[in-house]
């Protein structure tokens, strides 16, 4: 149990110095779950709530009704996939839009986005220099 621990804990530390989405999917049950309770988040810290991944934007303070789902000037939702398995769109905030290379699926179509800090919906009148459809 002391070993088990001390590897734990090694590996929480470890995942506090991941700066990219992708890798700290990978191991996203090493993060904290987000806590209402005046707790100190610092930008760039990686947190869980209801089970999805969020980075925290700008410090704070955490109170009980700024939620990571309702608070988007405080934190992004982690859109993408670890192992690359290709997700639904859902409505970015200029906060956490898709990358390019991203792929989404959308109306029963696979898109991939064409440039970062995309946050068109794929499909949509005018959005044809940002997403192209793959499949």
């Amino acid at each position: 149990p002391d070993t088990y621990m001390s590897v734990f804990t090694m590996a929480k530390m470890s995942a506090e110095e991941i700066t990219n989405d992708e890798q700290a999917l990978k191991v996203s049950d090493l993060y904290d779950a987000w806590s209402g309770e005046g707790v100190a988040y610092k930008t760039g810290k990686y947190l869980r709530y209801n089970n999805i991944l969020y980075k925290v934007l700008q410090n704070h303070t955490s109170q009980a009704d700024w939620t990571p789902d309702t608070a988007s000037s405080l934190y992004a939702k982690v859109l993408t996939d670890p192992d690359g398995k290709v997700l639904p769109w859902e409505q970015p905030n200029s906060t956490n839009p898709y990358k390019k290379g991203d792929r989404v699926t959308h109306k029963g179509k696979t898109w991939e986005s064409l440039v970062d800090s995309n946050v068109w919906e794929p499909g949509a009148v005018g959005s044809e220099s940002l997403w192209k459809e793959v499949a």
